[in-house]
């Protein structure tokens, strides 16, 4: 009798995450043979010495021994209004109560439900290439279909509005905004939110606002948060404690909704139904929240001309900008850089194959450009969370490894 195969459900065939993809197994397969790996693919401070904000870890042990129950499905009251009162602090933004906020096991499990309460088979979302890929995943594997609108590497990697009303179909039914972007650092201009924002009201889309990294500004960028700009539209802004507060293992995020809610009521109900599904989000991580909003905001210290995460972005932008043929824009905000490698100078037709060979050459995990749905194999992203001399040697290993390097 043949045996039973199981393979993955079908579900799965559009669904990639190279940031933990191909080349980390190589990279945990080599730590394990004795190998020092530097791995730039991921934004997980923990790894790099950052520390937790004192405050934080305080509340969460004092937290821990009336923890261990079910919270409500939204989460914790507590800090559902500390989420309200950081909104209520920002000009413009509009009124916000707690049941307006859905604490999540990190901003990832909120897109997911998300996903999963808005998309039919076949219904269309407008996400930005580059993107984080989770956005693209959790839209496939909700049944609907990811359509990549381009952001322009000749204009600070800004979203083509031309090219986002060119892909708007009569099964669109909502946009993604990444602003501060991962993976390019751009912060984009009123001019650009404003241009999104009209192309969704013409056509009633969703509006879908990834702000995770809306605190970590480089220089004189400035973020305006999405919903600023559309007071009287369905929008639902994600953030969370991961990156400005370097504490990603808690998973803790949250998701505020505004606007007109009478338009999107079923879509509602469906959120809280998959809240009410999962019972609650973890609940030690959730009594981090108040805590962090309401302390002291250390993150300024790191962003300041002096701070270790300025610094560090300086290093990384310079150190790729010395390389003959690749050129970078100055990131503006996040904890990344996206370099790109001039086609006349390189010829790469398969960039996962050029992260790989770099890993088992230089013991250094970076990312693809591909793995973000860029279209062209010419684009690499490092993580800028390492300290500067670090990263320094790291970059200047790279340009050497790309000297002699054919494929």
């Amino acid at each position: 009798m043949t045996p039973r195969i199981l393979d993955q459900s079908s579900k799965l065939k559009d669904v990639l995450y190279e940031i933990r993809g191909a080349a980390l197994v190589e990279a945990d397969r080599l730590e394990a043979d004795g190998h020092t790996i530097l791995k730039l693919n991921t934004g997980n401070p923990a790894i790099f010495g950052f520390q937790a904000p004192h405050q934080i870890v305080r509340d969460m042990i004092e937290s821990v021994p009336t923890a261990h129950g079910y919270s409500d499905s939204r989460g914790i009251m507590s800090a559902r209004r500390a989420v309200v009162s950081r909104y209520e602090q920002v000009e413009g933004f509009p009124h916000v109560d707690p049941d307006d906020v859905y604490l999540g096991n990190g901003v990832s499990e909120l897109i997911t439900m998300t996903m999963q309460a808005l998309l039919d088979e076949g219904d269309e979302v407008l996400i930005p290439a580059p993107d984080y890929p989770l956005w693209t995943a959790m839209t496939s594997l909700a049944g609907g279909t990811p359509v990549h609108y381009l952001c322009d590497p000749e204009d600070d990697w800004h979203p083509s509005l031309e090219d986002i009303r060119a892909k708007v179909t009569e099964r669109t039914k909502a946009i993604v905004v990444i602003n501060p972007n991962n993976p390019t650092g751009s912060v984009y201009t009123r001019e650009v939110l404003e241009g999104i924002v009209e192309i969704a009201r013409e056509h009633e889309l969703l509006l879908l606002s990834d702000e995770i990294y809306d605190r970590i500004l480089f220089d004189d960028a400035q973020h305006i948060p999405l919903a600023t700009l559309a007071p009287e539209m369905l929008c639902l802004t994600f953030n969370g404690l991961s990156k400005t507060y370097r504490v990603a293992g808690y998973r803790s995020g949250w998701m505020v909704i505004t606007g007109d809610k009478r338009r999107g009521e079923g879509f509602l109900q469906g959120i809280q139904l998959l809240a009410s599904t999962r019972l609650c989000p973890n609940v030690p991580g959730q009594h981090a929240v108040q805590a962090a909003l309401s302390g002291v905001q250390s993150i300024e210290a790191l962003i300041a001309p002096t701070g270790r995460l300025h610094e560090q972005r300086d290093a990384a932008w310079e150190g790729l900008e010395a390389i003959p043929g690749v050129s970078c824009l100055r990131p503006q905000g996040a904890l990344y850089a996206f370099p790109r490698l001039d086609p006349e100078a390189y010829e790469i037709r398969d960039d996962g194959k050029l992260v790989y060979d770099f890993l088992v050459a230089e013991h250094v995990l970076l990312v693809p450009g591909t793995g973000f749905n860029w279209p062209t194999p010419d684009h690499l992203r490092i993580v800028t969370l390492p300290e500067a001399r670090v990263l320094s040697e790291a970059i200047e290993r790279l340009g050497n490894f790309l000297a002699s390097y054919t494929q």
